[in-house]
């Protein structure tokens, strides 16, 4: 199951930049992670300061 970005986001890039497989793009006021491409290696999770992806 790939992760997932909630509305807590501030799009601060954090994730995008740990994401090993690219997943993570700038969406419309918050970033998204892409399911197809999604690892669910958790990278990008860890780096959130606002714990707003989940798995």
């Amino acid at each position: 199951m790939a992760h997932k970005i909630t509305d807590e986001c501030i799009a601060c890039g954090g994730c995008q930049s740990v994401c090993p497989v690219e997943a993570i793009s700038e969406g419309d006021g918050k970033y998204e992670i892409d399911p197809d491409t999604c690892i669910d290696c958790g990278a990008c999770a860890a780096q959130c300061p606002v714990s707003a992806i989940e798995a």
